[in-house]
């Protein structure tokens, strides 16, 4: 790649209940590791269904969520990750929830960012949160090493969930505007491709070709059928241990609650008009038209 480009350089750390982003500065990178990053609850789970199913040929046994770590989840410590991760011999798959400017950006891996309307997001972060067991809560504040306040159980009114995250931006996880924001900035980058939830639900098949070619991942044609079956959504419910962190220990219901409904829209049974109009306005102040306008539909509009 060109030597004149201005790579992203990481200018930040970021620690809460859930982030601990010095590890980055000690991963080592691979020339062919990829990298899936998201704000959260905006298909990180599907895409790395995705993007493991092809990689691997369509196996439905693949333990995606131990294979594809979120590599700045304070729990399990780096001290503890790290090796994990380096002894793996695959080609590497690793989330991130961080924004761009608390990771280290690598030239020589391949990124992909996904991304969801935030009114979606927060729907299905609820169902996240409200669905978390005694065991999460413990692994995220009682963790040594926890820098800033603990995550609190969410209040029962959604209503409430939403305007908390909306006014205090993604309490109580983390900012979502500058998360979207920092990463549109490096679009033109030639080592990232942006994926929005819409179009992979629009036309699953196609966006995973158009994944795969960027990923230089050959498709086998015969296997192609059962690839996209095991990247379905019914599949992927009904087969959410391997999909999910810890195969769902941290949430009551199990593995099938942190995969939800895997829809759009559920918040205009509960928002206002003028609520929605304000996220809206607010979506344009803080991300730009263009952005604020692909966030929200995606390119297949």
């Amino acid at each position: 790649m060109s030597v004149n480009i201005a790579w992203p350089v990481k200018s930040r750390e970021l620690h809460s209940h859930h982030f601990d982003s010095t590890i980055w500065n000690d991963f080592q990178f691979r020339s062919d590791d990829i990298i899936i990053a998201t704000y959260a609850k905006s298909g990180t789970t599907w895409m790395q269904q995705i993007v493991a199913q092809m990689l691997f040929n369509g196996d439905p046994d693949l333990a995606v969520a131990e294979m594809s770590p979120w590599l700045d989840l304070r729990v399990p410590p780096k001290q503890v990750k790290l090796p994990q991760v380096e002894a793996q011999t695959h080609r590497r798959l690793i989330k991130t929830h961080l924004p761009l400017d608390a990771l280290v950006y690598s030239p020589k891996a391949k990124y992909i960012y996904i991304a969801r309307d935030g009114r979606d997001v927060l729907w299905s972060m609820y169902n996240h949160h409200v669905n978390a067991n005694q065991a999460w809560y413990e692994a995220l504040n009682d963790t040594p090493g926890r820098i800033g306040p603990p995550i609190e159980p969410p209040p029962a009114d959604i209503r409430q969930y939403w305007h908390d995250w909306l006014v205090r931006d993604g309490h109580p996880f983390w900012p979502f505007w500058e998360n979207v924001r920092s990463w549109w900035a490096i679009r033109e980058l030639p080592n990232i491709l942006f994926v929005h939830f819409n179009d992979l639900k629009r036309d699953m098949p196609a966006e995973m070709r158009r994944i795969a070619l960027f990923l230089d991942i050959p498709i086998d044609e015969t296997q192609w059928p059962a690839i996209l079956e095991y990247c379905s959504f019914d599949w992927m419910k009904k087969n959410a241990v391997k999909a999910v962190p810890l195969g769902g220990a941290f949430w009551d219901g199990g593995a099938e609650v942190f995969i939800n409904k895997g829809v759009n829209g559920r918040w205009m049974d509960t928002l206002t008009t003028e609520e929605s109009a304000q996220y809206e306005t607010r979506a344009v102040h803080e991300l730009g038209p263009e952005c604020a306008s692909w966030l929200a539909y995606g390119y297949g509009t």
